[in-house]
């Protein structure tokens, strides 16, 4: 006879067995996603494959969610990444920045919201399509409506070391990034709510396509042919110091400096222009054939502005260069009290062009914004332009047919290096040499397919010089062609994708 065990009965009071609620269910995707999204905000932290990761976690939130309060937790996550950036990169959180702010997280928010309310009324394959649509086209409205560029808010300056997915940007500008993390993201959510496969292998397939493409463009199509040798200088931070600590006495900043005897600043800010001519004078001698200053290089008072230049006019007559100096002038006119200017001069001290930056920083800067006809002169060395610092964070002020597009900057230790890194992808979209020269940052020189020439970083060389040979030929690419139409399309395709499911029933799914 066998005795066979009969199990107790639970006791009464024992609790049941646990079970993920659906509120954990849907909380944990937002908090990781939150947390990856930190280090996607194109920052100093940056790191590239959370801007990959970020997206599927946030995406599976909304659709385990009700569609507004989702959108409502999506656009808190947002802004809370918007906050880190600006605490990480030590911009200053002011009234301006933070309306910003808010502004960009509703626009941020909008393809998560299209994705939750439009995906249920559509067949598999265009539904797919919903989000990454929606990241690319909010990202172009972000350009569009905000003076922030794609300083902020672009998924693709999160990749810019990866040169053969920056590729892309040759034909679609930034936005093309933004769509396939976007497609990825939608297609990884697609399979975790109805396993198929073959959606999965489409969307490698897609990528792996865009990543050979791009690595083919680099093998063998590389930029070649004709270089010249182009200096970058800055000042030595001795100098810069000396002069930092003159204009800080000065409480009422800028139109104080204006107003300031001659005497009281002249001596500092000529300590700088000395430093800076000499420098020149030793590239130039070097072999140097342009030589290009940073933002602000030369800082003046309206009255000796003419003097500064003139000095520079003649040393580049001397050296037989051809010299680009940023110049800051401090001007008693108010509210601006001055002007943020580059110079172009040629080996016979003819200034050939004075531009004036288009972008100046929101919440930061009070200069009156340039024009924004970014200035093309030709040369033996190929077709040298112009912009400043900001203005390189705007894809549609960036198209300009040229070879060597000459950077002036100035940032800021917690800033500087990632700001420059952004600057790669105008060179890839424009197909040109870019030459960023940054003040209290990090310097670089990039040829048209984003390949480093050189760098260097204020804050780690005790001679501020970066020195490259960069090619005189720049190529025309797709994107220069056809301009933003990517971008259109996606809006659009965005606005047939909502009024077909508009008009279809909504079909039941699993959440």
């Amino acid at each position: 006879m066998t005795n066979t065990a009969v199990p107790a009965p639970p006791h009464p009071t024992a609790p049941p067995p646990s079970r993920p609620t659906r509120a954990h269910r849907r909380a944990w995707p937002l908090l990781l996603g939150t947390a990856a999204m930190l280090f996607a905000v194109g920052g100093r932290w940056d790191i590239a494959v959370a801007a990959w990761i970020f997206p599927v976690l946030l995406l599976r939130f909304t659709r385990l969610s009700r569609a507004w309060s989702g959108a409502l937790w999506i656009w808190l996550a947002h802004l809370g990444a918007a906050v880190f950036w600006v605490q990480e990169s030590a911009l200053g959180l002011n009234t301006v920045v933070l309306a910003g702010a808010v502004a960009l997280a509703a626009l941020q928010t909008l393809p998560f919201l299209a994705d939750r309310l439009l995906t249920d009324r559509l067949p598999a394959a265009p539904a797919a399509l919903v989000f990454p649509a929606g990241v690319a086209a909010a990202e172009f409205l972000i350009t569009l409506v905000s003076p922030f560029g794609t300083a902020y808010g672009s998924l693709a300056v999160t990749q810019h070391a990866d040169l053969p997915l920056l590729q892309v940007v040759s034909v679609t500008g930034p936005w093309g990034i933004g769509f396939l993390i976007g497609y990825a993201a939608s297609t990884v959510n697609g399979i975790w709510d109805r396993p198929a496969w073959r959606d999965g292998l489409v969307c490698i397939a897609v990528l792996l396509s865009v990543l050979l493409a791009g690595g083919a463009r680099s093998a063998f199509f590389p930029p070649h042919g004709a270089t010249v040798r182009i200096a970058g200088v800055s000042p030595s931070r001795t100098v810069t110091e000396r002069l930092q600590d003159t204009l800080a006495r000065f409480a009422d900043g800028p139109g104080g400096i204006a107003a300031a005897p001659v005497t009281a600043v002249r001596p500092a800010m000529t300590a700088v222009e000395d430093d800076l001519l000499a420098a020149t004078r030793r590239e130039a001698a070097a072999g140097a054939k342009i030589v290009i200053w940073p933002e602000n290089a030369v800082r003046t008072q309206e009255a000796q502005e003419s003097a500064a230049i003139a000095a520079a006019r003649a040393q580049a007559r001397r050296s037989g260069v051809y010299l680009e100096i940023g110049v800051r002038v401090y001007s008693t006119t108010a509210p601006a009290h001055g002007r943020d200017e580059a110079l172009l001069i040629d080996p016979h001290g003819t200034v050939l062009w004075t531009y004036q930056k288009a972008h100046p920083i929101p919440g930061s800067e009070r200069f009156t914004p340039g024009d924004g006809q970014v200035p093309v002169v030709r040369t033996p060395y190929g077709r040298l332009a112009n912009v400043i610092c900001y203005d390189a964070d705007f894809p549609d002020l960036m198209r300009t047919r040229a070879d060597i597009m000459l950077v002036p900057a100035h940032d800021w230790k917690e800033y500087g290096a990632a700001h420059t890194d952004k600057a790669v992808l105008a060179a890839v979209e424009g197909g040109y040499s870019l030459i960023r020269q940054d003040a209290e940052g990090v310097s670089a020189a990039y040829d048209g397919q984003g390949h480093v020439l050189a760098t260097a970083d204020y804050f780690a060389t005790g001679r501020q010089t970066m020195v490259a040979d960069v090619p005189v030929h720049g190529g025309t690419t797709v994107y220069d062609r056809v301009a933003d139409t990517f971008a259109w399309l996606c809006l659009a395709g965005l606005g047939v994708l909502t009024v077909t499911a508009l008009v279809r029933p909504r079909r039941p799914v699993g959440r």
